[in-house]
Parts: C-alpha cells; structure tokens; sequence
C-alpha cells in the first residue's frame, strides 16, 4: 500500500529526521575514558573481582577524567610482588595508572602484618634528592611493601602508602 499523500510522505519524513537527531548516538563516543572497562579489564588480567584475593583492592575512582583511548588497554604486573597492575593508553599523549591489588592469589599465604588498622605511623612524602615525614594513621593493616590507606589526622583525606617497614610508609614522588 502507497501513500499518494505527498505532504504526508513529507511529514513523516520529517518526524523520523526530527527524532534521529533528538535522540542520543551510540557512535558519539564520550571524551573520557570509560572507567568501569578498565575494572574489567583488570579483573580479566588478575583473573579475580574488586575485593577478591588478587583482584583489585578498591574500583577506579570514579572522579577520574581520563582522555578517551582510542587503543586498546595494555595492562601488565608492576615491581616483582605482583600487588599492582600497570594500566596504560599506548597512543600519543596517553595516560597510565596503577591499580592496587588484595594479595596475589598466587603468592604464599599472606604475611603477618606489619601494620595494624589504626596504629600510628610516620607518613613519608619521598622523590628525587627530598624526603618530608609527618605522623599518621593507618587506615588498612598490611604486610612490608603492600599499599594501605593512612591519613594524617581525622579530618584530612586518605591517600595511599606503601609500607616501608614498621610504623613508617611511603609515598613515592616521581
């Protein structure tokens, strides 16, 4: 059956192009990063979930604005322990992050602690030729060279150290 309307013909016509336009595309990409693909793709080079031994500690956060990679993810093991995993964008201008782990669910069981949740620490800020050393808390318990949360005082934002040796973390400044 034809429509022998041409005015019609034209205005559904127009109605379809109208609606097309309105409605969002799936092929305009977003100028940021998809933060919950680098979870998975995380969690399918661990071979373990956010929070699951082996498996990221905490989600990308989620305030991140990370240039959208046109690539895809190169993700590898960071230092010999196997507790972080290196994300990065291989184009030009990229960008990389390291992703904290809970254990290693290939390593032995894991060590006793060197420090408890709540115990007072020395926070060290450290890079290049400079160190600065402030007291804190820890906020996570933790074996010698894992990350845990500290902050130095009740107030102040949490940031992430790696344990030294007892009672002293670091923040390394590159």
């Amino acid at each position: 059956m034809t429509n022998r309307n041409p005015l019609a013909s034209t205005l559904v016509a127009s109605a379809i192009i109208a609606c097309a336009a309105a409605a969002p595309s799936s092929a305009q990409s977003s100028p940021f990063h998809d933060l919950v693909a680098i979870d998975r793709a995380v969690a399918a080079f661990t071979g373990a979930g956010i929070g699951e031994p082996g498996g990221a500690t905490l989600p990308v956060d989620r305030r991140l604005r990370l240039a959208a990679c046109r690539s895809p993810l190169s993700l590898d093991w960071q230092g010999n322990r196997q507790d972080t995993v290196l994300v990065q964008c291989p184009d030009a201008g990229g960008w990389r992050l390291f992703v904290a782990l809970s254990g290693n669910a290939r390593q032995a069981p894991a060590a006793a602690p060197a420090i408890s949740r709540g115990e007072a620490v020395t926070i060290t800020a450290a890079g290049e030729g400079f160190s600065v050393a402030q007291s804190g808390e820890a906020l996570d318990s933790g074996a010698l060279g894992s990350w845990i949360r500290v902050r130095t005082s009740a107030r102040a934002t949490p940031i992430r150290a790696r344990i030294e040796r007892p009672g002293l973390v670091v923040v390394p400044i590159d």
